[in-house]
């Protein structure tokens, strides 16, 4: 990780964990210094020590006010914050006894915390400041007087306070590292979602960009087939210029400005109408809205079209002709169900996939459900598949709220 890839989350994480972790060490120190000074009979400097563990305390109520209200804590400050862990436990350590504090091994911590959380050069300069301190507290230490008490010789409560440290880096790197470890997974799970994010919007923009260069060469055709049609008579002429009208709208709307189309409203049920008109030979079975004046996003037409079309085209390999498709409104929210009788999911193939360009369908370009996918995450919906529990065939389910205008 380098200093570019510092993300403002991670850093408000870590440094909520970092004032969980000093509450339980200034709970620790107090509790430490009541037993040895107490029950332990050993003499140290209390007021050194008490200023300490005071200080440790008061700066974490800070810490702890400015990770709850914080929306951004780069490296620099975290680094800060251990700094000054680190200087409180050299401070502790060096009115303790100095090399011979059994707990003078607690200053490898801030290393091992700051590999997991911090760019590398702040490694680094976590492990400049922990080497002096430690350093010095050996150095200017005060030595432990012959120790002759309750628990023994000096050697045995050497060990014995060896023991605790022993417990509680244990206690440490189980819980806090263990909790690193998690924030670090969902980040690279974050990130890889969002390269896949990034390579489907780069195919589907270099696909609306072809489609709007396509757009121009068949307007022309189109509006010659156009007239042609107008000369012949009968049913199937009209449903032909039906088709063709229709086509050519479609190709206008292609070509025209995206900020316009997206600013768009089309009417629910005529995006419905139209899409029966191009595929008279399903049998689209409705329940929920039905006629009514709702109006929607351009976009939101787009989706249904593609996941109607997706949905007659799975019951048509199947040998079916029916498609269900079931539309809830509420408070201007838009949910929606689609159902077809096909094969059902293929358990090797994602549901939602990223890519552009993966189908299971003979013919098929594999982009109606990468742009359905992309579509619903722009209007901030939500989008799932699922196997019918009554039959064969695949439930299509979205919900897009702030979408329908009446």
């Amino acid at each position: 990780m380098n200093g570019t890839e510092w993300q403002g989350a991670s850093g408000r994480s870590f440094m909520r964990l970092l004032c969980q972790l000093r509450w339980i060490a200034v709970a620790g120190q107090a509790i430490t210094i009541v037993i040895v000074t107490g029950p332990m009979r050993v003499e140290l400097p209390t007021l050194p020590l008490w200023s300490g563990v005071l200080f440790l305390g008061t700066f974490n109520l800070y810490a702890s006010v400015r990770a709850s209200r914080t929306q951004d804590a780069g490296p620099g400050e975290l680094f800060a914050h251990m700094l000054a862990d680190i200087v409180v436990l050299a401070w502790l350590i060096g009115w303790s006894g100095g090399i011979e504090n059994p707990f003078a091994s607690l200053l490898l911590l801030p290393i091992a915390v700051s590999i997991f959380s911090l760019p590398a050069r702040w490694v680094w300069l976590t492990a400049a400041c922990c080497v002096p301190g430690f350093v010095l507290s050996a150095w200017l230490g005060r030595p432990l007087q012959h120790i002759h008490g309750v628990m023994g010789d000096a050697f045995n409560l050497h060990k014995i306070g060896m023991l605790v440290n022993f417990l509680l880096s244990a206690v440490v790197m189980l819980v806090f590292f263990a909790r690193l470890a998690k924030l670090w997974r969902e980040r690279e799970k974050e990130l890889a979602t969002l390269r896949e994010k990034f390579a489907r919007n780069e195919g589907i923009l270099a696909l609306a960009t072809h489609a709007a260069s396509v757009a121009h060469e068949l307007n022309t055709p189109l509006a010659t087939l156009t007239l042609m049609t107008d000369e012949m008579q009968g049913e199937d002429a009209e449903t032909m210029r039906a088709l063709l009208v229709q086509c050519r709208n479609r190709v206008r709307a292609l070509a025209a400005n995206a900020h316009e189309n997206g600013a768009a409203l089309v009417g629910l049920e005529e995006v419905i109408d139209r899409w029966q008109l191009v595929r008279p030979a399903v049998a689209l079975a409705r329940s929920g809205v039905n006629g009514g004046p709702e109006r929607v996003d351009a976009s939101v037409g787009h989706l249904l079209r593609a996941l109607l079309n997706n949905a007659a085209d799975a019951s048509a390999q199947a040998g079916s002709h029916r498609v269900d498709l079931k539309l809830e409104i509420d408070a201007g929210t838009l949910s929606g169900e689609i159902r077809d009788y096909g094969a059902g999911i293929d358990k090797a193939t994602p549901l939602l996939p990223g890519t552009l360009f993966r189908t299971s369908k003979p013919g098929g370009l594999g982009i109606g459900l990468a742009l359905s996918h992309a579509t619903v995450e722009r209007l901030h919906g939500e989008l799932s598949m699922q196997s019918p529990a009554d039959g064969p065939g695949v439930r299509v389910t979205f919900r897009l709220p702030d979408t329908v205008q009446t």
